[in-house]
């Protein structure tokens, strides 16, 4: 599977040519395109053009309303709840944490909820629309069952990702991570190109670690990171995420046939209002500094999480964003319907 090299805005108005065919104003579809483009120009390949087609089959299915907007359920002063509408999941997202950002404005800390959503796709575009804004940002969401409880043999936990981002001078620091070993998204790409993962990534039907994603794809059963410790904090994201949007838990989302009316959560800080500007960057600088004087075994270096990202954002901006042929061939397709 080769890769052509597209600029960042042939990729966006490639995509966003295609959402106005699925029902998208000109300004939806132009922000929706964006957000699934910097996925690919950020090196988040799983959760680009990868999973775009997925998103339109969604669609088409009637589970992703392209026209609808949150609601407001509750505003209490740094509190917010919302119904997402089943809307467009990145767009929903992007609108929760941009109505958190102006809350720790106002009051230094907020928390905005979504009920009844759809998949964020990446979410570690939340945590940078956060630092960019120059705010500590945090965000969770549910998802469907993918995975074994700790012990168990069948799929009853999500892998409900996990974003912190906290700003800095020189580079923000930016966890984007799922609490399975490797993404789905991961997995399917590996599963494409007939390759094996590099660590034991999931169980096969017989309880065995495998690093087929073939088996762990077709039996759910991704590997919960941590082991127990990662079964454990992704059941209390879950509920955590349920419990403050009043939405679906993850086991309720099972019920529903396909990863839709998600949960999710967005807090931020606001380091100006909070008063914490004297410290955090000399904190934040003298930590990492203190993680780059790590000896390091033979071929590999110490990072701290997002620090590759802008280097690959700046490559992929004056070479070229790395897309299959196959991805690029489906989209011109999308056109031609």
């Amino acid at each position: 599977m080769n890769d052509l090299k597209i600029t960042f805005d042939e990729l966006k108005n490639m995509l966003q040519n295609v959402l106005l065919r699925y029902g998208f104003t000109e300004e939806r579809a132009e922000h929706c395109a964006a957000l699934f483009a910097k996925a690919d120009l950020d090196g988040v390949r799983s959760h680009g053009v990868n999973r775009f087609f997925l998103f339109l089959e969604f669609i088409q299915k009637g589970l992703v309303n392209p026209d609808k907007d949150p609601v407001a359920l509750s505003q209490l002063g740094m509190f917010e709840r919302w119904d997402g509408q089943q809307g467009v999941g990145n767009l929903n997202a992007y609108f929760a944490m941009g109505r958190a950002i102006e809350l720790s404005k106002e009051f230094g800390i907020s928390c905005v909820t979504l009920q009844n959503t759809n998949h964020w796709m990446r979410g570690g575009n939340f945590g940078w629309q956060a630092v960019e804004d120059g705010c500590i940002g945090i965000c969770f969401t549910n998802t469907n069952p993918n995975m074994p409880a700790w012990g168990g043999s069948e799929p009853k936990i999500g892998n409900n990702p996990l974003v912190i981002a906290i700003p800095r001078a020189k580079g923000p620091v930016v966890l984007d991570l799922a609490f399975s070993q490797f993404a789905y998204g991961k997995l399917s790409i590996a599963k494409a190109k007939g390759e094996q993962m590099p660590y034991d990534a999931g169980f096969d039907s017989a309880g065995n670690l495998t690093k087929d994603p073939h088996e762990i794809l077709e039996n759910h059963l991704g590997l919960p990171i941590g082991l127990w410790k990662g079964s454990g904090l992704s059941i209390v994201l879950d509920l955590l995420a349920a419990v403050l949007s009043g939405g679906n838990t993850t086991h309720e989302i099972g019920k529903l046939g396909y990863e839709t009316a998600i949960s999710q959560v967005f807090m931020c800080f606001d380091p100006v209002k909070l008063q914490l500007t004297d410290w955090i960057e000399s904190k934040s600088d003298s930590l990492i500094e203190d993680l780059k004087s790590s000896d390091a075994f033979e071929g590999q270096e110490v990072r701290f999480p997002g620090e590759s990202t802008l280097k690959t954002r700046n490559r992929n901006l004056e070479h070229g964003v790395p897309i299959s042929e196959e991805a690029w061939t489906k989209l011109k397709n999308e056109l031609k319907k």
